[in-house]
């Protein structure tokens, strides 16, 4: 099939992305904050062996924490639901948050650590990350429950699967019941979604990996997703659950499905440091732009710039821009 190609021009989109702030409708996130304690090597360590490393940096991060930070960086009005410890690591993460313009008073504190990643880098680029979920593990069914108001007043919820299934369960039917659209991204991946999840979100997004996992589909020997039957896709996808998904497609940009049709949306290049959390910025900037009263094809391609914007710096947080920021650079 000929998908149709997204044609916004680099003025429009950042024309779209001053209209982000202009919304009054707030979205929230539920889910995980993560101090990542990051080192580099010159090479990984291998089983009982020692590695001289760098620095250690300690950074913001957990992916429903990075996807409320880049939203609200861009102007929109941001509500974070989720768990912090009573450790050092949940102040610097709320104060992080709370920098960035995110709400954090509803975040709930638990005794015990919060939510951390330790990740060594080597020095082609490769990493073990070892996940430790802490306070997040801690974000209750009846913690959600306390702040349905919040949920159902929201134009639109975000979730990922970082903290227990039962609580974003919940999280998505408390939305869906009150008309709140769901965008939910199957991260960290796992390849069988439960009914209830499905039946109450609106939008799914994944990687072209996870999407070929999900549906059991072939990927293409050469890599070339352009030349896949994307109408049979979007029939399989419906199938699925969803009529309304994203699946991003690394450096050659994403496709969105929408309205029946696959909507090819064009990557923006830059000399790209670190990737680390591109990914959560370009699902925080859908929520802000499907906050703001954008359509889902339109939310894509401004996201394809604040996640573009994301790549030039380092760390996931650290590295996202305001809206000032963002325009300066593609100016």
């Amino acid at each position: 099939m000929v998908m149709n190609v997204v044609n916004i021009g680099r003025d429009e989109a950042l024309g779209h992305l001053d209209s982000f702030a202009q919304t009054d409708r707030s979205l929230i996130v539920v889910g995980s904050m993560n101090a990542d304690y990051t080192v580099t090597t010159e090479r990984l360590p291998q089983p009982g062996e020692t590695v001289n490393g760098g620095p250690l940096r300690v950074l913001p991060g957990g992916k429903s924490g990075n996807q409320a930070a880049t939203a609200a960086k861009i102007g929109a009005n941001v509500h974070m639901l989720g768990a912090v410890g009573d450790d050092d690591n949940g102040r610097f993460l709320l104060d992080r948050l709370a920098e960035a313009g995110v709400r954090t008073d509803d975040v709930k504190h638990v005794d015990g650590a919060s939510g951390t990643t330790v990740i060594t880098v080597d020095s082609h680029g490769e990493n073990t990350i070892v996940y430790s979920p802490g306070s997040n593990g801690k974000v209750t069914v009846e913690y959600v429950r306390d702040h349905a108001d919040l949920i159902a007043d929201a134009a639109v919820l975000g979730l990922c699967l970082e903290s227990p299934m039962p609580t974003v369960i919940e999280s998505a039917r408390i939305a869906h019941k009150a008309g709140v659209k769901v965008l939910v991204n199957d991260s960290p991946f796992i390849p069988e979604l439960p009914r209830d999840l499905i039946d109450n979100a609106d939008i799914l997004l994944v990687n072209e990996h996870e999407m070929s996992q999900l549906l059991g589909i072939d990927e293409p020997g050469d890599g070339d997703w352009d030349a896949v039957d994307w109408d049979a896709i979007v029939a399989q996808m419906a199938g699925f659950g969803f009529d309304q998904a994203v699946v991003t497609l690394g450096g050659d940009g994403s496709v969105v499905i929408d309205s029946g049709r696959a909507h090819r949306i064009a990557p923006v290049k830059v000399d790209a440091v670190d990737t680390t959390g591109c990914g959560d910025s370009f699902m925080g900037t859908i929520l802000a732009g499907l906050a703001s009263g954008h359509d889902l094809v339109t939310s894509a391609q401004v996201a394809s710039y604040v996640s573009a914007y994301a790549a030039t710096g380092q760390g996931a947080q650290a590295s996202y821009g305001t809206t000032r920021q963002v325009r300066e650079l593609f100016s």
